[in-house]
C-alpha cells in the first residue's frame, strides 16, 4: 500500500526526519508514537507532500509519488486529518463537507453514510464550523476526509483536547473504518491503550528517526517508558 524508504524531510535547510523506512499494508492500522516534537506530524505532512523538501522514496499502491504535488496525492487516495482539525470556521458544516468531495468525481455529493457515523453533522449542516465544539469539529474533519473516498487516512492525534464522551465515539469510528470498510489508517496517537487496542503495527519515533517498529504485540512497557515517558 504505502512504502517509505530512507525518507528525509526538511523545513528550509533544517532536516526534521532522517532515514525513515516504514510500510503499511492494505487494510492495516499503523500507530505512530513518541514524545511531542519527535517528528510525528512532520511524517504525516511528508506523506501528503506538505514539506519544503523531501528525499528518499515514497510509493503508494506501487506508484512513486515522491514528486507528486499534494492535490495529486489526495486524488490518488490519501486523506489527511491534521492536528487541530483544519476546518474552515466561517464555512458551514455543509460547505466544509463539500470540500472533501473535490478529490472525487462526485463533487458536491454528500454520502449519507458519513451521517450514520456522525449524526450530529446532519443536524448542524447550516451551522458555521467555528461554532461547533472541539469534538464536533473533529467529527467534521474526519467526515470531510472520508468524503474524498480515501484508500488511506492519516489521522494526527484525532482525540487530542476533546471531551471524553466524544473521544470514545471517535475511537470507535476509527476502528470501524479500518475493520469494516477496509480503510488503511496511519494514526498519530498518545493514548497507548487505544493504540494497542486498534493497531496491527506500531512505529516509535525519536529525534526524527524510527527507533522501534513491529507488530503491536511487540510494543512493550519498556519501549513506552524509554521513548514516551516524560
Amino acid at each position: 500500500m504505502l512504502e517509505l524508504s530512507q525518507l528525509d524531510a526538511f523545513y528550509g535547510n533544517s532536516r526534521a526526519l532522517q532515514g525513515i523506512t516504514l510500510s503499511v499494508g492494505d487494510g492495516e492500522l499503523l500507530s505512530v508514537l513518541g514524545r511531542n516534537g519527535v517528528g510525528k506530524t512532520t511524517l504525516m505532512r511528508s506523506i501528503l507532500g506538505l514539506m519544503d523538501r523531501t528525499t528518499g522514496s515514497m510509493t503508494f499502491n506501487g506508484h512513486d509519488i515522491s514528486a507528486l504535488p499534494t492535490h495529486r496525492r489526495a486524488k490518488s487516495g490519501i486523506a489527511y486529518v491534521p492536528q487541530g482539525r483544519g476546518i474552515l470556521p466561517r464555512f458551514t458544516v455543509r460547505e466544509n463537507l463539500v470540500l472533501g468531495t473535490f478529490a472525487t468525481g462526485k463533487a458536491g455529493e454528500l454520502d449519507d453514510w458519513v451521517f450514520d457515523l456522525f449524526p450530529i453533522l446532519k443536524e448542524f449542516l447550516g451551522r458555521q464550523g467555528g461554532n461547533l465544539s472541539g469534538g464536533q469539529q473533529q467529527q467534521l474533519a474526519i467526515a470531510r476526509a472520508l468524503l474524498a473516498q480515501p484508500k488511506i487516512m492519516l489521522l494526527d492525534e484525532p482525540t487530542e483536547g476533546i471531551q471524553p464522551n466524544i473521544v470514545e465515539q471517535i475511537e470507535e469510528v476509527i476502528v470501524r473504518l479500518n475493520r469494516e470498510r477496509g480503510i488503511t489508517v496511519i494514526l498519530v496517537e498518545q493514548n497507548v491503550e487505544f493504540a494497542r487496542r486498534a493497531s496491527n503495527r506500531f512505529a516509535l519515533l525519536e529525534k526524527g528517526r524510527v527507533v522501534a517498529k513491529g507488530a503491536i504485540a511487540e510494543l512493550t512497557d519498556d519501549l513506552i517508558h524509554r521513548h514516551m515517558a516524560v
